[in-house]
């Protein structure tokens, strides 16, 4: 039996495209390249890529981008993409817990869940961080986002578990506060019109065990900011009404 993650993705490229969480892009590279200074020489990986959305803009702009992911029919729609919108960026079908990189890139980029916080286990998920650490150089930046633990604890794990607070295409939640772990049920029509039903199984994270894991894999500066989808900012802080929180961690 496919892991979840991996049998979502399965013809469900124009639909993800179309999603309300995948249509902050420009602010979002706005924020990547102010990051990164503007400098175009500075070689970008993006894990867990999906359909290229941020590899594309940012390749439009003059940047060498590298997008990987574990679907190849998500990877196939951003070929056509990058090819429709005349840019050159490389595709890779890949598992982010098993990068071959060896401090090849000077950024990396984990947004919108793109592969971490996926897997089923804290150890597979650690080994995601792991190997982007590896892949990028010394002085190189890593920005992600993931699920924030503060939002169930702080809004009634209660609530949360009975759907008041979240999608009304999720249900079934049941959220374990030992693992911090969120298991539902996912309901979605995928591009050919055949609706699906997914069990899911999420991890959501703490500030601090994000700043822990990060400083355990070397990285010298973690800061977590409030995930904004479409507006991404130092300005604004990580509060528990943040579904996501936004980390930036420097090599």
């Amino acid at each position: 039996m496919k892991p979840w993650y991996k049998e979502l993705f399965e013809d469900y490229a124009q639909t993800y495209d179309r999603e309300v969480f995948t249509q902050g892009t420009l602010q979002e590279c706005d924020f990547i390249e102010r990051e990164i200074g503007g400098d175009k020489s500075r070689k970008i990986l993006d894990v867990g890529c999906g359909t290229g959305r941020h590899d594309i803009e940012l390749a439009r702009r003059g940047y060498r981008v590298t997008g990987i992911d574990l679907s190849e029919s998500q990877l196939a729609h951003a070929r056509a993409k990058a090819r429709a919108a005349g840019v050159e960026a490389s595709f890779i079908q890949a598992d982010a817990r098993e990068l071959a990189f060896r401090e090849e890139f000077d950024v990396a980029l984990m947004i919108c869940e793109g592969a971490f916080p996926l897997m089923e286990t804290d150890h597979e998920n650690f080994r995601i961080l792991g190997s982007i650490a590896a892949a990028l150089r010394p002085g190189g930046k890593l920005i992600l986002t993931t699920l924030s633990v503060l939002y169930p604890l702080f809004h009634s794990v209660k609530d949360f578990v009975t759907g008041k607070l979240v999608d009304g295409e999720m249900s079934g939640h049941s959220f374990d506060l030992l693992t911090f772990r969120d298991h539902s049920i996912l309901e979605i029509a995928d591009d050919n019109g055949k609706q699906r039903k997914l069990i899911c199984n999420e991890r959501y994270y703490a500030p601090s065990e994000m700043t822990w894991l990060l400083d355990s894999l070397g990285f010298s500066r973690v800061e977590i900011f409030g995930g904004v989808i479409g507006a991404f900012s130092r300005d604004k802080a990580l509060t528990p009404d943040d579904f996501e929180m936004l980390v930036i961690a420097d090599k």
